[in-house]
Parts: structure tokens; C-alpha cells; sequence
């Protein structure tokens, strides 16, 4: 007589959910959280990545040295619609991690406190519709100050500013041709953002 198969609940933390996804993958995958459903973006071609890039070095230049990308951000559980976990194209912190942040990051397996974030930035690919309303609301939510959609697919960038969390929504919108330059809210430069031209839908 053979054992039946026996099947492993998936974790209910979504860390640990996401932790187990990235394990079963077999291959590099950076999961996300959002709203209660687990999102897995596409694989990023080269011109996203060197768009993101060319975007954090124009920060940096401009003496924003606290832009980068690569992290991931989580919000608080008792947030409303639940814990969410982000990995943001680029963005810019207040200031560097303290020793509490980085405690914060050990307890809570890799990810930081999203309240880090000054300005937070995607890029669309073929999950454009991720960027522009479940992470739009997320961002909100979660009071981040400023978040800029790049959207490769109607060569638009829309910069949205003054979170409001009990909506859900930015009070402020601006948008501008992909291609020209983006005005940020003060006290941020001013983006070219040509070379996002060439990244294409």
C-alpha cells in the first residue's frame, strides 16, 4: 500500500506565501502583495531596466542621493485592504534605514517599512493595469507622497501627489508626453524622460 500524497497548505503570511513561490519557482521570480492577491510581473526587458536606471541616475545628479531601486516595501496588516508587499522601478526615500528600519527588515524577512518612501515610481509592462489601479491605490493608501507612472503603452508619464489614505486616491494629477521633460512636485528636479522613449509597450 503506497501513502497518499500529502499537500502542504501554502503559508498564510503573505511573506511567507510569497517566500514559498519564490522557492518553488526554480528560477528567479520577485513576487509582489497587492489587495490580497499575489502578483508575479513579467520578467523586465533591458530597456524598463535602463530606464529605471537613467531615471535614479538623473535623481542622484540632482543631488537626490537617497533614489534607488531593488527594494521592497511592505505596509502594515491593520492598514485597510491588508498587508501589501511592493517592489518598486525606482524611488526615493526620506533618508537612509536606521538600525530600526533595518530591524524591521530582518524581522520581516527582506522587506522594508514602506513609510521609507518620499517618491515611488513603475514603469509599465504587459501588467500595466497592476501600476495604474491596484498599486495606485496602495501607494495612496499608504500615504506615499508621490508616484510616478511611466506607461510605455500610451507614452504618458502621470505623476500623482498629495495621498489621500481614507480614499484611496491622489488629490493631484499632472501628466506629460513620454519623451519631454517631467516636471516633478517641488522640491524634485525636473525628468527628461527620452530615454524611456526607446523602451517601447
Amino acid at each position: 500500500m503506497t501513502a497518499d500524497p500529502v499537500t502542504e497548505p501554502m503559508p498564510r503570511d503573505p511573506i511567507d506565501l510569497l517566500i514559498a513561490l519564490e522557492e518553488a519557482a526554480g528560477y528567479p521570480i520577485r513576487p509582489e502583495y497587492i489587495e490580497g492577491t499575489v502578483i508575479i510581473p513579467p520578467q523586465p526587458d533591458d530597456n524598463h531596466n535602463s530606464g529605471a536606471v537613467k531615471l535614479v541616475v538623473q535623481l542622484h545628479m540632482a543631488g537626490w542621493t537617497l533614489a534607488g531601486m531593488g527594494n521592497g516595501y511592505t505596509t502594515q496588516s491593520e492598514l485597510p485592504h491588508g498587508q501589501a508587499l511592493v517592489i518598486p522601478d525606482f524611488y526615493v526615500q526620506h533618508r537612509e534605514p536606521t538600525d530600526l528600519d533595518e530591524a524591521f527588515r530582518k524581522t520581516h524577512k527582506g522587506w522594508y517599512p514602506i513609510n521609507l518612501l518620499a517618491l515611488v515610481g513603475e514603469i509599465t509592462s504587459s501588467n500595466r493595469e497592476t501600476d495604474i489601479e491596484p498599486k495606485y491605490r496602495t501607494y495612496a493608501t499608504a500615504a506615499v507622497p508621490v508616484y510616478v507612472i511611466v506607461d510605455r503603452r500610451d507614452g504618458m508619464v502621470h505623476v500623482h501627489s498629495e495621498p489621500d489614505p481614507d480614499t484611496r486616491r491622489y488629490r493631484i494629477h499632472s501628466s506629460a508626453p513620454l519623451g519631454g521633460k517631467l516636471p516633478l512636485p517641488a522640491p524634485y528636479p525636473v525628468l527628461d524622460t527620452a530615454p524611456l522613449v526607446r523602451a517601447g509597450g
